[in-house]
């Protein structure tokens, strides 16, 4: 079972973690990183490092492992030929006899204005094949490249944390198997906006989810109405909730989302 959690080192990740390292703030240095690299051969997982020219968190292209794959891309590329590249490289590492894969990958800002979306789109199918492949996926984010919401965005789709500001995400959304995210924390007005955004983002590669808040402690109005919009962004999309409280049920029902044809539906 996955669970959110904060890593000190890259000594903690583990088999299915999906990272979100803010290297500005963390504690890591360059030798931290080349150890992260280094422990592939340790423990018999295939390095995949993916930046332009060959280079991810400062990792410079010497440095890498002979046996490592660099995944060359231009400074702003397309997310689906990212992750389509990262899964091939998987597949040939299981016939290749790897325990798993290392992926580091450092994102940067696109210039469309949907870039934060499509962003956090990214993030989750990510997470999706971290999850569903045991690799370890470490994204390194440099915050002075990035502004305070897509930031905030991003890590809340991330289960995993190092490095970051000493207070976590309110909220965090992670897969649990296909079409299937946990949500743990706290949804609210600060953060409605993000949870919203990662919602549509998960809709959009299906037309029903589902949505576990077995952890989730609270969720209020503005989260509520953030849930439905999103559902209702899309059309013809579904949204079953499994594990909510019992306050968060009553809530709802209060709130008047329990109505028939709504697209979210909360299981008793």
């Amino acid at each position: 079972m996955r669970t959110a959690r904060a890593l000190a080192t890259f000594d903690d990740v583990e088999l299915g973690d999906h990272v979100c390292w803010h290297t500005e703030s963390a504690a890591a240095t360059p030798a931290d990183v080349l150890a992260y690299v280094a422990d592939g051969a340790l423990y018999g997982d295939k390095i995949v490092v993916v930046g332009s020219a060959g280079t991810a968190s400062g990792l410079p292209r010497e440095a890498v492992p002979s046996a490592s794959v660099i995944l060359d891309f231009p400074r702003v590329a397309n997310p689906d030929a990212v992750l389509a590249a990262v899964r091939r490289e998987a597949r040939t590492a299981v016939r290749e006899g790897y325990r798993s894969v290392r992926v580091l990958t450092e994102p940067v800002p696109a210039a469309a204005p949907s870039g934060a979306e499509e962003l956090v789109a990214h993030e989750l199918r990510l997470d999706e094949f971290a999850s569903e492949s045991n690799a370890i996926v470490v994204c390194a984010f440099k915050p002075s490249q990035w502004d305070g919401p897509t930031l905030e965005h991003v890590a809340c789709v991330h289960p995993h944390e190092m490095g970051i500001r000493a207070e976590r995400p309110a909220f965090r959304m992670f897969s649990t198997g296909a079409d299937s995210w946990s949500v743990d924390g706290v949804i609210d007005s600060e953060c409605a906006d993000a949870f919203n955004a990662a919602v549509r983002a998960a809709l959009r590669g299906s037309p029903s989810v589902k949505l576990r808040f077995d952890t989730l402690d609270m969720i209020d109005a503005a989260g509520m109405h953030a849930l439905v919009d999103a559902a209702r962004h899309l059309p013809e999309r579904r949204i079953l909730v499994e594990g909510a409280n019992e306050t968060v049920r009553l809530c709802w029902e209060l709130a008047g989302y329990a109505s028939a044809g709504m697209p979210v539906v909360m299981a008793a």
